[in-house]
């Protein structure tokens, strides 16, 4: 079985700063998808730009296809969002019977714009998601040493950790991983759950021990290179000088293998298992660029300060990825 509750993973900029308390109310924590592509304009797919607030996206997905008398599985969305949260993403759902999307009232969403595109929305589809987190402390903030940190993650980047939230509530999830491992029989979107646990929990591992050497943020021989803001990798054969200037630079990153069909990883029974799923390696960035990261701080109710981030990452990364190499939160 492995640890639980889940390791302290490696921080690549040093302790956490102070500590917060997150989510307290779901505007402390908004999500904006950005698709980065436009709409046809034509076809049979509606696009809903639906904003959010506790529910996550399964269940907007569900009440949709229930008003649009489809299927729930034709009814497509590129990530999942937090259900904590403020959230705005894009859904697609076929026009087959010319639904009214101005009738449609679910307490907690809310249509903001509707388009028509050819195709349905795809997992993965979008280029980024823009995040405004509010943590709120119970302590005096040292303001120097947030703001040097704050440079430190735009110039340096965050290692890629996969967030807590793919664990399951204590570690719960990798519970799961170990039952399927050893034969137990689970729902087709349980199973999954397991194998993405984990594949995550390893590249967590994996990525805590090149932290810790210095090199979650270097090309090393038997890497391959990751573009920046995609999923693509390539091989190298030797590190250059152009390839060390392009990864200083964040426009490639070094990556690491998820686990797959083939691997060696501990304990020995998740090998076997995704050997007999016949699960694909993968491939993800170590390093995680930061976009546009702004930080604000203040005092808010009773004296308490209040440290309020702005910042863009790319599709598939977390936001808990930032938070903890500034903070520790509850």
């Amino acid at each position: 079985m492995a640890p639980n509750p889940l390791p302290d993973w490696h921080r690549a900029h040093g302790a956490p700063l102070f500590t917060a308390q997150i989510r307290r109310y779901p505007e402390d924590f908004q999500v904006t998808e950005e698709l980065g592509w436009e709409f046809s304009g034509d076809g049979e797919h509606d696009y809903l730009y639906i904003e959010k607030s506790g529910a996550n996206s399964q269940w907007v997905a569900k009440q949709l296809a229930q008003f649009a008398n489809v299927p729930l599985k034709d009814v497509g969305f590129a990530g999942l969002k937090d259900r904590h949260a403020v959230t705005r993403q894009w859904f697609s759902v076929p026009r087959w019977n010319t639904p009214d999307w101005s009738l449609l009232e679910v307490a907690g969403i809310r249509v903001a714009r509707c388009e028509r595109h050819l195709r349905k929305l795809r997992r993965g589809a979008h280029r980024s998601n823009t995040f405004a987190i509010v943590l709120r402390c119970s302590e005096p903030l040292d303001r120097d040493a947030i703001t040097h940190r704050i440079g430190l993650l735009s110039a340096k980047g965050v290692p890629n950790y996969y967030g807590e939230q793919r664990f399951g509530r204590n570690g719960g999830n990798l519970r799961l991983a170990d039952d399927w491992a050893n034969g137990q029989r689970l729902p087709r979107e349980k199973r999954s759950m397991a194998i993405s646990t984990m594949r995550s929990y390893h590249f967590n591992n994996l990525l805590s021990d090149r932290v810790a050497q210095s090199t979650w943020n270097t090309l090393m021989l038997g890497d391959k290179a990751n573009l920046e803001g995609s999923g693509s990798v390539f091989d190298f054969s030797d590190i250059d000088s152009v390839l060390q200037a392009r990864c200083e630079a964040m426009d490639i990153h070094p990556s690491a293998t998820l686990i797959g069909d083939g691997s060696e990883c501990e304990p020995v029974q998740w090998a076997a298992a995704l050997v007999r799923a016949r699960v694909q390696l993968g491939n993800r960035s170590l390093r995680l660029k930061v976009q546009d990261l702004q930080v604000a701080m203040e005092e808010a109710e009773e004296g308490k300060p209040t440290v309020t981030l702005n910042f863009s990452l790319t599709r598939g990364a977390y936001a808990t990825a930032v938070l903890r190499e500034l903070c520790r939160w509850s």
